[in-house]
């Protein structure tokens, strides 16, 4: 859901069996089938944490994901974590300036704030609320389980794991469950955010339940599970913010050319598909695979013995061609802030109005509607 989400596909096995995993395949597969059919039957959230400038892995990674439920029709929610910024860091950074840069990202890639609610976390207090309930229904042991916050905990380098980051897990619920939504598109290695969520929903109307007979408070939320292949960075390594290995969406396209040309690649001249053996040259075809629309395989086989060079240039060309249209879309509306106000305000203000709602009924069931 959210870039937060750290760990890696190997932590899920240590959560989640072989047989959870084809399952949970099995459902988003069935849920795919039926969007086309009935999106109405949808609720999806989604999100980003504001720690620097969105790239070009959040957009094939997920940014043109969401563009594509929302056109099918889906009903969407867009959260802006900037609570989740703090959670393992000491300061909020340029926190404004990634919030609207984000808020660009995303209109000028064809999200749409009439069908899909963007809104910050800081500017909903229901839906945080709803952590104090949401808390005593898991145990601490539960929370040190979760693949996140072992991960957190491991690398931690001596340093004290925060109160909040050992309640990221339940603060991703909050996030789902606020708007009752059931559709949350994850890879594998998220699965088991997806299942504390489904958790906490099972407990609460368990525990609360009878005082709302006629139906749950809350839906069981489902993985629409991602089919795209991990981006690597320009170094090789996993593409980051952080490490600064990244194509930003709003970069201009001498910068991109600039950034592809130091790319890592290798000394064989013939470029081939091999992710495992040749993960950079692999990362550059996939790379102008997403941006042309052909398989790596044929931009690999159109590049032949063109070597690192060719790679590199074809690769720069199509990135450019790609987002040429985005990026002048983009412009336009870094332009004019008043508009990316108004409609960060519009999706707060919608945000608030779901989450209050969801919060009374919340009250209800547990006889604190006073």
């Amino acid at each position: 859901m959210s870039e937060a989400t750290k760990s890696g596909a190997d932590t899920v096995a240590d959560s989640m069996s072989d047989g959870s995993l084809r399952a949970s395949q099995r459902r988003s597969d069935a849920i795919e089938a039926d969007i086309p059919k009935n999106p109405q039957r949808y609720r999806l959230l989604t999100g980003d944490r504001p720690t620097g400038r969105l790239h070009i892995g959040h957009y094939f990674g997920s940014i043109a994901n969401r563009v594509r439920l929302q056109n099918a029709g889906v009903s969407a929610m867009l959260v802006i974590a900037d609570y989740q910024v703090i959670y393992d860091r000491d300061d909020v950074g340029a926190i404004r300036e990634n919030v609207f840069s984000g808020i660009a990202d995303y209109l000028a890639s064809g999200i749409d704030p009439v069908r899909t609610t963007i809104f910050t976390h800081s500017a909903v207090p229901a839906l945080n609320q709803l952590l104090l309930p949401f808390l005593s229904l898991v145990t601490e042991s539960e929370l040190r389980r979760n693949p996140t916050v072992k991960d957190e905990m491991e690398h931690a380098g001596g340093r004290a794991m925060s109160g909040l980051m050992l309640t990221f897990p339940v603060h991703q619920a909050a996030d789902i469950l606020f708007c009752k939504a059931n559709l949350v598109p994850v890879g594998k290695d998220q699965l088991p955010h997806i299942e504390i969520t489904r958790l906490i929903a099972r407990r609460f109307d368990e525990r609360y339940g009878r005082a709302a007979p006629q139906s749950p408070v809350f839906p069981q939320a489902d993985a629409l599970l991602s089919a795209s292949s991990a981006i690597l960075g320009l170094d090789g390594g996993k593409m980051s913010k952080s490490r600064r290995n990244t194509i930003e969406i709003g970069m201009s396209a001498d910068e991109t050319a600039a950034l592809i040309k130091k790319a890592k690649t290798d000394s064989d001249r013939r470029i081939t598909f091999d992710p495992e053996s040749r993960p950079e040259v692999s990362n550059l075809v996939l790379l102008t695979s997403l941006a042309t629309g052909q398989t790596p395989q044929d931009v690999a086989e159109r590049i032949g013995d063109g070597g690192g060079g060719g790679l590199k240039r074809a690769c720069t060309e199509a990135l450019n061609d790609y987002f040429a249209p985005i990026r002048a879309r983009r412009a336009e509306l870094v332009a004019d802030p008043g508009y990316l106000r108004d409609v960060l305000h519009a999706g707060n203000q919608r945000a608030n109005e779901v989450a209050g709602a969801t919060l009374g009924e919340v009250r209800a069931a547990m006889g604190m509607d006073y």
